[in-house]
């Protein structure tokens, strides 16, 4: 396939770029987002006044900008205040894993929809190596804008709302060889989460069919373990002390299974996403594992080795623990402290006490799921404890 055949999926090329940006800097609804963020208030009385100042400021923040990397040398400079402000701290480990000069396949647990991709590549950024292409699924492209600014910020389309079989094959046979290609041909890293949707029950476990689709792509005469080495997987791992979604997850969660099913209302994953943004996450860890380098026959079983690293490449903070116990009565055995994290649990009285009292502000009904939204992770390390001491 020529770059030309993904088209409508692949991320804005640098002389694509500018014109993009123009027609972003008019566009009504990208002027009405920016005045709802800055003056939610003044947007139904004063928007007739706020709407030029605001075109204004929209063409100045990009005035400089020419390709994708200066829109992504702006857009730093808005990420780095999210973290000053909505994080206790940004951390990374295993990242001497990653040769520029030989692109991997990043695949992460999926906890924030906007956030996971976001932190791994400014961590990416901070050490100097080029951003990876994220992953988008086109649910989350329910406006033109917010597709355009996607795609300029180098993420590529996911087409998830296809139903149709024929459709949807063609689809991921299209997806699969983007990836390669961007592999491969582009030498661009790229990001993808282990499965569609977050982890809402904080339970992180890779799909098969994830796998699958990845490796529809094939050469002649390749296996599936040729096509598996071909992507050069890399696990990668990222915790949150706090979930700014935990309550609206939890809320999920108790809709699906006291009513059996749970319907999105309207820009519910816009709405999401805004909230990943402007909540409170705690300390953030990103853990790049290792390439998987094993003989791999089926989807199954490349799922298994995600796992494994995910789990133990996952740091533990101290909400993890707290939420244990208030779900057990005590805290868990056999697993504690992180390389990465340090924290001695019985000096965090006051923390403990804050956490509670974030727990005790969702509807009671719906606080086992938020818990276990902050226990599974101890609850996945403990499988695989298991797992290991019977292979023993």
């Amino acid at each position: 396939m020529s770059s030309d055949e993904f088209q409508d999926i692949r991320p804005f090329n640098d002389g694509e770029v500018p014109v993009v940006l123009d027609q972003l800097s008019r566009d009504p609804e990208l002027i009405n987002a920016v005045i709802k963020l800055k003056y939610p208030a003044l947007l139904p009385w004063l928007g007739w006044l706020l709407r030029p100042l605001a075109g204004h400021f929209i063409r100045r923040q990009i005035s400089g900008v020419h390709d994708v990397r200066s829109f992504q040398l702006v857009t730093e400079v808005y990420m780095q205040d999210m973290i000053d402000s909505k994080c206790q701290g940004l951390s990374w480990s295993g990242i001497d894993s990653i040769d520029p000069q030989h692109p991997n396949l990043l695949i992460s647990n999926h906890r924030d929809i906007a956030m996971d991709p976001a932190l791994i590549n400014m961590v990416l950024h901070l050490q100097g190596m080029g951003t990876s292409r994220i992953a988008i699924g086109d649910n989350l492209l329910s406006r033109d804008w917010i597709s355009k600014l996607m795609r300029v910020n180098k993420s590529f389309i996911v087409k998830r709302s296809l139903t149709a079989p024929r459709q949807m094959l063609a689809a991921f046979r299209q997806l699969s060889a983007y990836i390669r290609h961007s592999l491969e041909v582009d030498k661009s890293m790229v990001w993808i989460a282990q499965r569609q949707g977050r982890a809402k029950d904080g339970y992180d476990q890779t799909e098969p069919a994830m796998i699958k689709m990845l490796c529809m792509n094939k050469s002649k005469g390749e296996s599936f373990a040729d096509k598996v080495a071909a992507l050069r997987i890399l696990p990668v791992a990222i915790s949150y002390e706090l979930d700014p979604c935990d309550a609206a997850k939890a809320r999920e969660l108790f809709l699906r299974e006291s009513e059996g099913e749970y319907k999105k209302e309207e820009q519910e994953d816009i709405a999401s996403i805004a909230m990943g943004i402007a909540g409170e996450k705690g300390h953030v860890h990103v853990a790049f594992g290792e390439m998987l380098a094993g003989h791999y026959d089926t989807p199954e079983a490349v799922a298994e080795a995600m796992d494994q690293q995910i789990s133990t490449l996952y740091v533990l903070h101290p909400t993890n623990y707290f939420a244990w116990k208030l779900l057990y009565g005590e805290y868990p055995e056999g697993i504690y402290g992180s390389d990465n994290i340090v924290f001695d649990i019985s000096q965090l009285a006051e923390e403990e006490r804050h956490f509670t009292a974030r727990i005790n502000a969702i509807p009671k009904l719906h606080r086992p799921y938020a818990l276990a939204n902050y226990a599974n992770a101890i609850r996945r390390k403990k499988e695989f404890e298991v797992a290991a001491e019977k292979h023993v």
